[in-house]
């Protein structure tokens, strides 16, 4: 039982030491998808309608079934897409970092597609949802699992946190504000735990 524990203190300190050393990294694919949305943002700024040709509408599903991919490009206002995009960027580069460019955009867009599947299931039909968060909370969630001390900062609270502790608030928070779609968060975080065991029971290491 001792030898397991210092085992897996092992494991885990060598995990840690490894996630926190930085070093060039290729972050084309993050830069796509974050290129990609901001471009999208504009096209609907000009285009209103164009939301709801591109967001994902349950009962509009078998008419526009790329909107199940689509919607996750799609934002719906100037302080949604800043924040999606930094949330995108921060969490995107400390996984890729950790566990490739494939596995990244493996857990993004499964991740995405578990939440809009919740979403088609548990919100209301002629709602449409848009927005990468499914994606997102999917790469918070596989950190979350994988580091899941490590010290983050949300506005305005000054003293670091757990991450798994800030992700929870934000998945609590989307519960409390009614145009949030909690559906896609709250798959997206399922789909995002379970890539994290993977990832951890691999106990692969990649150095950067």
């Amino acid at each position: 039982m001792l030898e397991d524990g210092l085992l897996n203190l092992k494991a885990d300190f060598i995990y840690n030491w490894a996630m926190r050393t930085y070093g060039p990294v290729n972050l084309n694919a993050l830069w796509f998808m974050i290129g990609l949305s901001v471009s999208l943002f504009f096209v609907t700024l000009l285009r209103p309608e164009t939301i709801y040709f591109l967001g994902l509408t349950p009962a509009l599903l078998s008419e526009q079934p790329w909107t199940i991919i689509s919607s996750m490009f799609v934002h719906a206002g100037f302080s949604h897409i800043l924040f999606n995009m930094i949330s995108l960027y921060f969490l995107g580069s400390f996984l890729l970092r950790a566990v490739g460019e494939r596995s990244l955009l493996a857990v993004f867009f499964l991740g995405g597609l578990a939440g809009n599947i919740l979403f088609i299931l548990l919100a209301h039909p002629l709602s449409t949802g848009v927005g990468a968060s499914g994606g997102i909370y999917a790469l918070a969630g596989a950190l979350a699992i994988m580091v899941p001390r490590a010290p983050v900062l949300i506005f305005p609270i000054p003293v670091p946190m757990p991450l798994w502790v800030a992700v929870l608030i934000f998945l609590f928070i989307s519960f409390l504000i009614p145009w949030i779609a909690w559906q896609a968060h709250l798959g997206g975080l399922l789909l995002g735990l379970v890539a994290g065991l993977i990832f951890k029971k691999r106990r692969r290491m990649y150095y950067f």
